[in-house]
């Protein structure tokens, strides 16, 4: 920033008194301006059908990794929960109607400035279609992921969680923990 968003005078870089980081900060209106990371909503819908349980998946029509797959989700808006967010980007990504289980992963992604979430939601039922974002929607099995077609290292371990936890039986039993994970990319 070089600018102040409040006043629109420079700013200057400095630690302000009280703190230990550099921040930018204007000396003509007062205003600290405080960088802290985006966070990043996304849901693990589920569907039990006669074929097991089937995870929703949504190939992308966006960059970044444009045509690869991903959970639905995005950057949590002002004034919204972080439940109220994973439900909004499920129906515009996925026109999925999900319910939500608990919060089931938080990964740190520092380099990104980003901390994700992942809510495992169960599908109400089995109507869904593409949104603005996504090119194609559908369910998939374990053994049918696109594993080398996933958009995102946090989709990847988020799904690998959930599968490693339904053959643990964990899920059913509806106790299930949330996994953690700091990630470089």
């Amino acid at each position: 920033m070089h600018f102040c968003s409040n006043c629109g005078k420079p700013l200057t870089q400095e630690i302000p008194p009280l703190d230990n980081r550099l921040r930018d900060v204007c000396h003509a209106c007062g205003t600290i301006h405080y960088e802290n990371p985006k966070i990043v909503v996304c849901t693990l819908p589920c569907l039990k059908t006669p074929r097991g349980t089937e995870v929703l998946l949504c190939r992308r029509a966006i960059e970044p990794r444009d045509n690869y797959w991903t959970l639905p989700g995005g950057f949590m808006e002002v004034n919204e929960t972080t439940e109220q967010a994973a439900i909004r980007e499920t129906l515009e990504e996925a026109s999925a109607d999900v319910s939500l289980r608990g919060l089931f992963a938080l990964m740190n992604l520092a380099v990104f400035q980003q901390v994700h979430l992942f809510y495992l939601a169960d599908m109400k039922e089995a109507r869904f279609a593409p949104g603005e974002e996504s090119r194609e929607v559908r369910l998939f099995t374990e053994a049918e992921i696109p594993w080398d077609r996933l958009a995102f290292s946090t989709i990847t371990h988020a799904l690998r969680f959930f599968f490693e936890d339904q053959k643990k039986g964990i899920l059913e039993r509806g106790g299930f923990g949330i996994h953690t994970i700091d990630l470089s990319r």
